[in-house]
């Protein structure tokens, strides 16, 4: 058998060196792999975004046009439906309150349990960081019915705190497994230098948390959009019409025979704004936090 040193240099460079591929050509290439995917992603949003100021016609007859102010299609009947005729300003304010809520307590509780076992040895520190780690692997939706029960019990079915509560939950095993891998990473130096000036543990843990921001924005990113989008626990917990979420709330313009697809398509829209804009301020740390944790 022919042992790797054998094996010529030529047969062991890569293919596109070997067909003489041109560096250019391989910048192309790899461009061009990436717009497709980028185009495969971004598409479906476009459209979803052209046809909400299009008329209910326009829509159905040519989805892949673009109308713009002045064009007999152009219309703005589905966001004035929204705004004015009905209760989506209430259940967008409903799903900010339970996303900032659920991400400052998941960020809060999060990062002092990761101080707390990366900070401190006793016995079982690692027991029960394996314990916290197998909520990620689990979904959540498994334990529904106990869910109603305990929201039941406690008297929080269709309020918003039964939702903040299981998001917090459910985000609570990764933003702990997380951030504790990045706290590990903090010189010990620097806190045994804070322990010497007469700092407490709760000033080492606040002058901690900046230098770990990158994967504070990578936790916020990766449970700011599942619990924005979520329509599972809304339509379980608080499907009143006072505590209706956007993703719930998108369903009243669905009818048992007619749909208005103007209002739903401008709901839509309006809906992936506020999630456009967090994900471009915290893009930054969310790359420096992937790139940063990819040995860890």
């Amino acid at each position: 058998m022919a042992t790797l040193a054998s094996v010529s240099p030529a047969a062991r460079s890569p293919w596109w060196e070997r067909w003489h591929v041109s560096r250019y050509v391989q910048l192309g290439l790899a461009h061009a792999l990436l717009l497709s995917y980028t185009l495969l992603a971004v598409g479906p949003v476009l459209l979803l975004v052209i046809n909400a100021f299009k008329n209910r016609r326009a829509i159905f007859e040519n989805p892949y046009a673009i109308a713009l102010p002045g064009d007999p299609t152009f219309s703005m009947a589905g966001f004035e439906t929204v705004l004015g005729n009905s209760n989506f300003p209430l259940y967008f304010r409903n799903s900010v309150i339970v996303v900032l809520a659920a991400l400052l307590l998941i960020l809060w509780f999060g990062s002092m349990a990761a101080f707390a076992l990366s900070e401190y040895e006793f016995r079982g520190n690692t027991l029960l960081g394996l314990y916290l780690s197998i909520g990620i692997m689990i979904p959540i939706r498994l334990g529904s019915v106990s869910l109603i029960e305990l929201m039941v019990n406690l008297g929080l079915i269709n309020t918003l705190a039964a939702l903040i509560l299981v998001y917090t939950a459910n985000g609570l095993p990764l933003a702990i497994f997380v951030l504790s891998s990045f706290m590990r990473e903090v010189p010990r130096d620097l806190k045994d230098a804070a322990r010497v000036d007469g700092a407490s543990e709760y000033r080492i843990y606040a002058l901690i948390l900046p230098l770990i921001r990158p994967a504070l924005g990578t936790i916020a990113v990766f449970n700011l959009i599942p619990v924005w989008n979520d329509l599972w626990f809304p339509l379980i917990l608080a499907s009143s019409e006072p505590v209706k979420t956007v993703t719930l709330g998108t369903q009243v313009f669905v009818g048992q025979f007619a749909n208005d697809y103007n209002a739903m398509l401008a709901s839509m829209t309006i809906s992936m704004v506020p999630i456009i804009v967090l994900y471009i301020i915290f893009s930054r740390q969310l790359i420096r936090g992937l790139t940063s944790g990819a040995v860890k």
